[in-house]
């Protein structure tokens, strides 16, 4: 019996949302997936965007993320059609977060966005969590766009610092 590409796709991608307790980007799919050279971009689009349409994966978008999640009803999905996806995709899929699994869990703990208040500066807003559980969370006013980007991109880089700094100067 052969079945849809497209079909292959979303399963190999509900198979890695649930290989991890937590959320992927788009990004990390797709690094795994175009990689290997199993589809296109475009065609991993679609199958990531008809997952959400069926409620199999929820999406929250963070600037220019959008991070996925496996909904109950996609675990439930991907029990019952597990069983085709070849064991060698599933070693490759295993193998790669053996390998790249902390790099990715902190790719996704540590979040940043700005916005522009009502008072006219920007805002940029700095979260770390690990797990569920937020470590920090800060707030920061600025008087433009450019410093609030930089801020959020710097953020990405040396929160672990930031983080130990504060730490030691609070406690």
């Amino acid at each position: 019996m052969t079945q849809d590409p497209l079909t292959l796709y979303k399963l190999i991608v509900l198979y890695m949302l649930d290989r991890v307790d937590f959320p992927l980007t788009k990004a990390q799919i797709g690094d795994f997936i175009l990689e290997r050279e199993y589809t296109n971009f475009l065609t991993l689009q679609q199958a990531i965007a008809e997952l959400i349409d069926a409620g199999l994966v929820t999406a929250k978008s963070n600037r220019n993320r959008t991070h996925l999640a496996i909904t109950d009803e996609g675990r439930a999905t991907l029990s019952y059609f597990q069983n085709r996806i070849n064991s060698s995709i599933k070693e490759e899929i295993d193998g790669f977060f053996s390998a790249n699994e902390m790099e990715m869990r902190n790719e996704v703990s540590i979040l940043s966005d700005y916005y522009k208040a009502v008072s006219g500066e920007y805002e940029a807003h700095l979260r770390a969590k690990e797990k569920d559980v937020t470590v920090v969370e800060i707030t920061l006013s600025v008087p433009d766009e450019e410093t609030a980007s930089a801020i959020c991109a710097n953020w990405q880089k040396k929160n672990q610092d930031i983080y130990q700094y504060l730490t030691r100067q609070l406690f």
